[in-house]
């Protein structure tokens, strides 16, 4: 079902922008405040365990990033366990009074590919928690309806492997997730590397993208950011438009050889 108006929301909240920005591998401070200005996302995400929040790590960074005045995001990127993440996600609550996690655990260290089996069971002790789980997961359909009925409301199905800049490798496999799930807000998460890919996944009625590595390893990190916000705008009002229909065979677009086509009736 298609969404007419101009938001879309995680978990009742509201928001304009359909950007998540990540805040990591930028070249300096100040260009990472920069590009998240140009990008409009209203949402930012930080990975706790990267600053050693348990040794009181992070301050300065995330004090940084809250004087944005953006939603904060927290993630458990580099998690592999279960308890590993749960006992972070506890901490980042505490730390940004927040009870959105974006729950991200490690399968596999040679495509980071999630974990389905231990994403579920985090998934599980943290909605039962009181958390507003947005789970980083593959793009396969089962494990997503795995996570909508334990009580997820939102997705974030890869495009590709984190990191890769590949674009969506299975449009297919997406399209059947968003056909499946028309009442769940579902973000592509991971192996964007272009403007051009972020339009796509909103031509397939994705709400949002989350990305980090094509705006901050961008020549021009500001410019990227400024072009990945034009671009989602491209892609949300090309899925609200509808598509033309996708034909086998070639078909004239004046069907009637030497007339106008402002002379044709019927």
């Amino acid at each position: 079902m298609k969404n007419n108006t101009g938001t879309w929301s995680i978990y009742g909240t509201e928001l304009e922008s359909r950007l998540l920005i990540g805040s990591a591998l930028y070249p300096s401070p100040a260009t990472m405040q920069d590009s998240i200005e140009a990008s409009k996302a209203e949402i930012v995400t930080v990975s706790l365990r990267r600053q050693s929040p348990e040794q009181a790590g992070g301050q300065a960074f995330w004090q940084q990033i809250q004087a944005l005045g953006k939603h904060i995001l927290p993630n458990t990127a580099g998690c592999h366990s279960v308890q590993e993440a749960v006992t972070l996600a506890q901490m980042s609550r505490e730390i940004f009074d927040t009870n959105w996690i974006k729950l991200e655990l490690v399968g596999d260290e040679y495509n980071l590919q999630p974990d389905p089996i231990d994403l579920l069971k985090a998934t599980e002790i943290l909605l039962n928690d009181g958390f507003q789980v947005l789970p980083y997961c593959t793009d396969d359909l089962v494990i997503c309806r795995h996570l909508v009925e334990l009580g997820c409301q939102v997705l974030m199905p890869w495009g590709a492997p984190i990191g890769t800049g590949k674009g969506l490798l299975n449009p297919y496999a997406l399209s059947a997730i968003r056909n499946r799930f028309p009442e769940i807000s579902l973000v592509v998460d991971a192996g964007i590397g272009l403007p051009s890919h972020a339009t796509q996944a909103l031509e397939l009625g994705y709400d949002a993208v989350l990305l980090n590595s094509a705006i901050a390893q961008a020549q021009d990190p500001v410019m990227m950011a400024s072009a990945f916000k034009c671009a989602i705008e491209a892609g949300r009002q090309g899925y609200l438009a509808g598509r033309m229909p996708e034909k086998d065979t070639a078909n004239p677009s004046t069907p009637t050889l030497g007339m106008p086509f402002w002379h044709q009736t019927g």
